[in-house]
């Protein structure tokens, strides 16, 4: 099998997961402000079904970058800076996710405004780990 073939996996699984996150904090978010008016159902719709695609097109991304560092759970340098974002994002989208699935349609909105803090959380911490994910790129 070709060697570089994980670290192109990866690079391309990991945009998807990030992209719908923060799409779903957006639409949600939206959603959360124009309240039950025509819009804000759509929107809460689109939110949910971007946070479930997120957090299942997170695997795939866990998976090839486990591929990549051998399964490394930690590292040093780069990639431990790395992993020290990556783990608690990974962790908190999928947690969001299935929130989200269970509760999070009939939640009340002073839970639901906890629940966009913490996809802002992910999307920093996503964020972050896609920086030091870039460091390592640029150390080759």
């Amino acid at each position: 099998m070709d060697p570089t073939i994980w670290p192109k996996v990866h690079g391309a699984a990991v945009h998807f997961p990030l992209a719908l996150a923060l799409g779903s904090g957006l639409f949600d978010l939206a959603g959360f402000a124009v309240r039950e008016r025509p819009p804000g159902p759509g929107l809460h719709s689109a939110g949910y079904w971007m946070m479930v695609l997120g957090a299942l097109g997170s695997v795939p991304a866990v998976v090839s970058g486990l591929f990549m560092t051998k399964g490394s759970l930690l590292g040093h340098g780069a990639l431990r800076m790395h992993h020290l974002f990556v783990w608690p994002a990974f962790t908190l989208l999928v947690a969001l996710a299935t929130w989200r699935v269970f509760t999070g349609q009939r939640a009340s909105r002073r839970i639901f405004a906890g629940y966009l803090i913490a996809v802002a959380v992910a999307g920093a911490l996503m964020t972050a780990a896609g920086y030091w994910g870039g460091e390592m790129m640029i150390a080759r």
